[in-house]
């Protein structure tokens, strides 16, 4: 069966707020048992209505405490893999922003999304009422000869619900995505001064990054298929003046040769120029990385997911990653297939690149996957690998989409 694109970005989208949302209705209600905790404790402690209330008092306050703090790190990874929303990560300096959200905005927060939970809830029961109501035995409904007007009622209800749910789910998404940057924030200067040492370091990495991989192409050139090409260059031309008695014919293929073989050369040089295809310019990731896995020595599976274009820049170094890693999977891994899957969310680019092989890739042993880094690094990307021994390898890049 296939689902038109649109209805299957809503349904994604759909499923992905659904996610947000339930993940974090415990996150920002968590604080909210302990604070009636230390309430009614207090309330023993003032009234002496319990001698072991002043005693208890410090767990629910320690629980706050490293509450407030701890749940930053959740809600961070909540945002991040669901939104690709980045919350900075805090430090124990700031701790005013984390107790203030987790403490006042998060249960506020909270029964938002346990209301448009609920609403799902119920609406997904009401437009399901002649389900339950044949459920029931076969004398109630012999009973009650009006229940189809009023379950006709309920599952109206239920299917308003279901319509009004996924915008209302949207909505709240959207609203956490602007509070919890905005209040989990750290100082300007703070956030201005990491900055700019983080874009130092990866634009000096970015040129490092190019210079070398200039380097290594023009030795791999030098050293390999130039020299071949040259030197095949070379006896067609030689032929074409020794061999001055040959007939018309055979002269022809010689000089057809010799001009290909320059023209070769030519096409090498140009593609020394242009590291990435003309399609990715005109047309986008989406369509480039087809004839990428076309190409590779093994199987792939691709699955691209990308309802808008990114910076080209950030198209440019997604296809060289996934270029590179189908290289380095075929020249080490010794896998059978490998999986590509690249996704948008939010504002975060994802590329995921997984193998059956051997395992134990490893940076120390190796400057391509150093190299990739480096090149993920000079647009302000992260690169995680996970490649145990005996396999399987998965390499997740994440890319910002616009620079």
């Amino acid at each position: 069966m296939n689902i038109p694109p649109r209805l299957r970005r809503s349904l994604t989208r759909l499923r992905r707020d659904i996610l947000f949302i339930a993940s974090g209705a415990p996150l920002h209600l968590a604080t909210a048992p302990l604070f009636v905790w230390a309430a009614v404790l207090i309330a023993q402690t003032v009234s002496g209505a319990s001698s072991a209330a002043p005693v208890i008092l410090p767990i629910p306050v320690v629980l706050l405490v490293v509450a407030g703090f701890g749940l930053t790190e959740a809600h961070r990874w909540r945002h991040r893999e669901l939104c690709g929303v980045e919350l900075p990560r805090l430090r124990l300096a700031v701790a005013r922003r984390q107790l203030g959200y987790h403490w006042l905005v998060a249960p506020c927060l909270g029964l938002l999304e346990l209301l448009v939970l609920a609403l799902l809830l119920a609406g997904t029961a009401a437009a399901a009422v002649f389900v339950w109501v044949f459920l029931l035995p076969f004398d109630w409904r012999i009973a009650h000869p009006g229940y189809t007007v009023q379950a006709a009622y309920v599952m109206a209800a239920g299917v308003l619900a279901l319509a009004v749910a996924p915008g209302l789910a949207g909505a709240l998404v959207r609203l956490e995505n602007r509070v919890a940057p905005a209040v989990l924030k750290d100082g300007r200067a703070e956030t201005l001064k990491r900055r700019v040492a983080d874009l130092t370091e990866s634009r000096a990495a970015a040129v490092e990054a190019a210079d070398a991989e200039r380097r290594r192409i023009e030795r791999d050139l030098h050293d390999g298929a130039q020299q071949r090409l040259v030197s095949l260059a070379l006896n067609l031309g030689i032929a074409k003046v020794a061999l001055a008695d040959l007939p018309p014919e055979a002269r022809q293929v010689i000089d057809d040769a010799h001009r290909e073989a320059k023209e070769s050369i030519e096409e090498l040089n140009s593609l020394v120029r242009g590291l990435h295809p003309a399609v990715l310019d005109e047309r986008g990731l989406d369509a480039a990385l087809p004839g990428l896995a076309a190409r590779a020595p093994l199987p792939v599976r691709l699955r691209a997911d990308l309802p808008e274009r990114a910076a080209p820049a950030v198209e440019a170094v997604a296809y060289f990653v996934v270029s590179e890693a189908l290289a380095n999977i075929a020249k080490h891994a010794q896998a059978t297939r490998a999986d590509v899957t690249v996704s948008r969310l939010g504002a975060i680019l994802r590329v995921v690149v997984a193998d059956d092989g051997v395992g134990g890739a490893d940076s120390s042993r190796g400057t391509g996957l150093t190299g990739l880094a480096q090149r993920v690094g000079s647009v302000d990307g992260t690169l995680r690998m996970s490649s145990p021994a005996g396999g399987p390898t998965v390499m997740t890049v994440e890319l910002p989409c616009v620079l």
